[in-house]
């Protein structure tokens, strides 16, 4: 089974934004050695606890660090943009490192309603023209508008989303589709399903999902759920209408009583069978890991170990 990385670039508590961004660039470099298949950042806006707020601009930067792993965003958030910058930026990049890009979209603003007032975008309801505006840039079609820099060099072009509204749209467009699990699981099943049973074939000939999953790996049960303290807690704060930085474990308030949510955390064997369970529910190609972890040394730990396990994991291919 395909394995990739999402990476907000968290901004921990204790850290910066530089840092933040730093250690994305050091994971990526290890994900490339560690041969994970793609490497997605977000964007988000006037969030304090993420620094990934321009995936063109990151994007170049973990593809400039990185030989072999593709590189793209998951995803650029293209109510905030117009269709053609899009297309040029991606262009760009994959011109500079071609068969390495890829352009995940997503329908959200990427932040609370004051990035709305800030970012003045577009209706929601046009979505579904912006995509087909992008995609005419990077046909070879003669229009008197161009992307010139998108001419040949094409992204794999993606369709996020957490819902069965996004399967609908990316089986009529004929996109591959990216289904956030991790933001959404109960959704998962259904929109997994609809999106097989309704895809035609456009701008690729098959259907294709990535299922992104948030993952804390350890050596032990006990050490994983440790770890994982930190992402409860800030679910919990979120719960309550707080905004809190990642803490550390040891700082971490969490409730029992609230259960695992989204996050799937345990030694390899357990996790090996979470994640079976995922890609049984989801039909999924492709699983997206996203880890919440609090110290950097202890992420990478953890997703060296999610790779270790992947290989043993059922594949489509």
């Amino acid at each position: 089974m395909r394995v990739s990385v999402l990476d907000t670039s968290p901004i921990v508590a204790g850290s910066t934004a530089r840092e933040a961004l730093q250690r994305t660039v050091d994971l990526a470099e290890l994900a490339d050695e560690l041969g994970y298949h793609r490497y997605w950042l977000p964007e988000h806006h006037s969030m304090r606890g993420v620094a990934s707020a321009a995936p063109a601009v990151a994007a170049a930067r973990v593809a400039d660090a990185t030989p072999r792993i593709r590189v793209g965003a998951g995803g650029v958030l293209l109510l905030n943009h117009p269709p053609l910058v899009v297309a040029e930026q991606f262009g760009m990049l994959a011109a500079f490192h071609p068969g390495r890009i890829d352009l995940g979209l997503g329908r959200a603003l990427g932040g609370p309603q004051r990035v709305a007032d800030a970012l003045n975008p577009g209706p929601a309801e046009s979505f579904p023209a912006r995509i087909k505006e992008l995609l005419t840039y990077f046909s070879d079609s003669d229009q008197p508008l161009r992307a010139t820099p998108a001419q040949g060099n094409v992204p794999g072009i993606w369709l996020l989303g957490s819902s069965t509204a996004s399967a609908h749209l990316a089986a009529e467009l004929g996109l591959p589709y990216a289904f956030a699990y991790h933001l959404r699981p109960a959704e998962a099943t259904a929109a997994t399903r609809i999106y097989r049973e309704n895809f035609r074939p456009g701008h690729t000939p098959e259907p294709s999902i990535v299922v992104s999953v948030a993952v804390v790996a350890a050596a032990t049960e006990e050490r994983a759920e440790w770890l994982a303290r930190s992402i409860r807690a800030k679910a919990l704060s979120r719960s309550r209408g707080e905004r809190i930085l990642l803490p550390r474990p040891e700082d971490a308030t969490v409730d029992p009583a609230i259960g695992p949510g989204p996050v799937l955390a345990g030694a390899p064997a357990a996790l090996r069978n979470s994640l079976r369970s995922v890609i049984a529910d989801t039909g999924a190609d492709e699983l997206m890991i996203t880890t919440p972890i609090h110290d950097h040394a202890e992420r990478k730990r953890s997703y060296a170990l999610v790779r270790e396990i992947s290989d043993t994991l059922p594949s489509r291919d």
